[in-house]
C-alpha cells in the first residue's frame, strides 16, 4: 500500500472583521474609568501636535465640528461614526480575543503614592533599635525577610541556622527578640503560636483563654463550647467569656502591614436631584478638555513648501486627532444614555433606598438605549456613579430577581439586605435558623428557599446559627 502526500496551494476568500488600532483604542476608551481616561488623554497630548487643551467652556465636539467644516478634504469623515455593536456583538476583544476568553484585569485606578514604610522595613528598623550586634542584625533580617503576609515564619530555626551557618540557639535568641516587636504575634509558626504569644504580652498565660487556645484551638474555631465546657468542668458561659477575649487577637499581625494602597474612586458619572427630578451628567472635571491645535491651517495651507513626507504626517495626525475627539464625545453620549435607562428602570431606588432596588439585566438596559448587550458590558464595567444616596458601582443596579407571593419580583440585592438586617437584630442567645429566615421572609411576601438563604448568607460571609450562638 502506497500513502503519497503532496503540498499544493490553494486561494480561498473569505470575509473576516478586523481591528484596527483606532478601533482598539476606540473599544478601551469606551470601558476605562475617568481616571484612567485622564492618563490617556495627557499622553495623548504629548504625542500628537495636532491636539492642544481648550478652554473649559469649549467642547470638544463643536471642535471636531469646526475642523471637519474646514478646507482641507483630507479626513476621512466615514471613520468618525463608531458602530460600537458591530464589533462587540460578535464576540471581540481589543487585541483579537473572543469575549469568553479570560482577560487579565488591568489596574483602573489611579495609585496616590504615599510615604509609607513597608513591613520589611517597619520591623528592621525595630531590630536596629533592639541591638547593635552585627552576628544578631544578620540573623535578623534572615528572619524578618522569611515571614509571610501574615506575619508568620514560613522556615524552622534549624534551617535557619544551617543556612547562615550559626547555632540553633543563637537564631532562637534573635527569634525570641523579633517576638517583642510591633505587630504583637508576629513571627509565630502558626495561628496557636501567634495567640499564645499575644496572650503571653497581655499578661494573660495563667488564664482559661491561654489554656483553651494552647489545648483546645481545633474545637475553639469551631465553636464547640459545649464539648470545652464538658472537658474542662466549667460552665459553657465562661468559655464564652474567655472565646471573647481571644477573639480581640489579631490572628494575621503582618495583614495590615501588607495590604495594597487604597483605591481612590472617583465617580465617572453624577446624579443630583434638582426640582424634584434627577439630573445625569459626566465627571470629567479633571479630563482634559481637548481641541484641535488650529496652527495646522497654517501648515497645510503652505502645502507646496512642505514635503510630502512633512504633509502626510500631518495629515495623518489630524486623522488621529479627529478620530480621537469623535470617540471621547460618543464615549459620553453613551455613558449618559446608559445611565440614564438605569436611572428610569430603578427611580424607586432614588426615591425610596436599597430596598426598593428592581432586579435589571444588562440586556434590558441595552433594549432601552438600542445598543447591543456588551457595549453596556463595556460602559458600566469599573465605573462608579454618585448619586444622593451615595457612590456606586454601576454594577451595583443590575441583580437577579425572585417572585413574591403578589407575582412582583425582588431584587436579590433586597432579599441579601433583609436577610443581614434580620441576623443583626435577632437573639443572639438563640440565633435565627435558614429555615427560620426563610418562613419570615416568606411572611413579608418574598419566596425565598431555604438553601437560597444559606447561599446568601455565605456570600455575606455571616456564621451559620449553630456558630453565631453566644451563651
Amino acid at each position: 500500500m502506497e500513502i503519497r502526500q503532496d503540498m499544493r496551494q490553494q486561494q480561498r476568500q473569505e470575509m473576516r472583521l478586523v481591528m484596527t488600532p483606532k478601533l482598539q483604542q476606540a473599544i478601551k476608551l469606551l470601558q476605562v474609568p475617568a481616571l484612567e481616561l485622564q492618563q490617556i488623554l495627557k499622553h495623548e497630548l504629548i504625542t500628537n501636535p495636532m491636539l492642544e487643551e481648550a478652554d473649559e467652556e469649549e467642547s470638544e465636539i463643536q471642535e471636531v465640528q469646526e475642523a471637519e467644516s474646514g478646507d482641507e478634504g483630507e479626513f476621512k469623515a466615514s471613520e468618525v461614526e463608531i458602530d460600537w455593536d458591530r464589533y462587540l456583538k460578535d464576540g471581540f476583544e481589543m487585541g483579537g480575543r473572543a469575549t469568553g476568553e479570560v482577560e487579565e484585569q488591568e489596574e483602573t485606578l489611579e495609585r496616590v503614592p504615599v510615604a509609607k514604610p513597608s513591613f520589611e522595613e517597619y520591623l528592621t528598623s525595630q531590630l536596629r533599635l533592639a541591638t547593635s550586634d552585627e552576628d544578631k542584625i544578620r540573623i535578623g533580617e534572615f528572619i524578618i525577610g522569611s515571614l509571610d503576609s501574615n506575619g508568620y515564619l514560613t522556615i524552622s530555626p534549624e534551617d535557619i541556622a544551617r543556612a547562615l551557618g550559626v547555632e540553633v540557639e543563637k537564631v532562637e535568641e534573635v527569634l525570641a527578640i523579633i517576638r517583642t516587636f510591633d505587630p504583637p504575634g508576629i513571627a509565630a509558626r502558626d495561628l496557636r503560636e501567634c495567640l499564645l504569644i499575644q496572650l503571653e504580652q497581655a499578661s494573660l498565660a495563667d488564664g482559661l483563654a491561654y489554656m483553651l487556645v494552647r489545648d483546645h484551638l481545633d474545637d475553639l474555631l469551631k465553636k464547640r463550647y459545649g464539648e470545652i465546657a464538658r472537658k474542662l468542668k466549667r460552665s459553657v458561659k465562661e468559655i464564652q467569656k474567655a472565646a471573647d477575649v481571644i477573639g480581640r487577637f489579631d490572628p494575621r499581625p503582618g495583614a495590615r502591614y501588607s495590604q495594597e494602597e487604597p483605591r481612590y474612586i472617583v465617580p465617572d458619572l453624577i446624579v443630583e436631584k434638582v426640582d424634584g427630578d434627577y439630573i445625569v451628567d459626566i465627571n470629567d472635571r479633571n479630563v482634559p478638555r481637548l481641541r484641535i491645535n488650529r496652527a495646522y491651517r497654517d501648515i497645510l495651507s503652505n502645502a507646496k513648501s512642505r514635503s510630502k513626507e512633512e504633509h502626510d504626517y500631518v495629515i495623518d495626525k489630524l486623522n488621529s486627532a479627529r478620530w480621537l475627539l469623535n470617540t471621547i464625545e460618543q464615549r459620553r453620549q453613551t455613558m449618559l444614555k446608559v445611565m440614564q435607562a438605569i436611572l428610569e428602570a430603578q427611580r424607586d431606588f432614588f426615591d425610596k433606598g436599597v430596598e426598593h432596588l428592581k432586579p435589571l439585566t444588562l440586556q434590558e438596559i441595552a433594549e432601552r438605549v438600542g445598543i447591543h448587550e456588551s457595549t453596556v458590558s463595556r460602559v458600566t464595567s469599573n465605573k462608579y456613579v454618585q448619586t444622593p444616596r451615595g457612590v456606586f458601582e454601576l454594577k451595583f443596579f443590575f441583580s437577579t430577581g425572585l417572585k413574591t407571593d403578589d407575582g412582583d419580583v425582588a431584587s436579590s440585592r433586597h432579599i441579601k439586605i433583609r436577610i443581614a438586617e434580620m441576623i443583626e437584630k435577632e437573639d443572639k442567645h438563640h440565633p435565627l435558623s435558614d429555615q427560620e429566615i426563610a418562613r419570615r421572609l416568606k411572611q413579608e411576601g418574598f419566596l425565598v428557599a431555604r438553601r437560597t438563604v444559606a447561599k446568601y448568607r455565605d456570600q455575606l460571609g455571616i456564621l451559620p446559627a449553630r456558630m453565631r450562638k453566644e451563651y
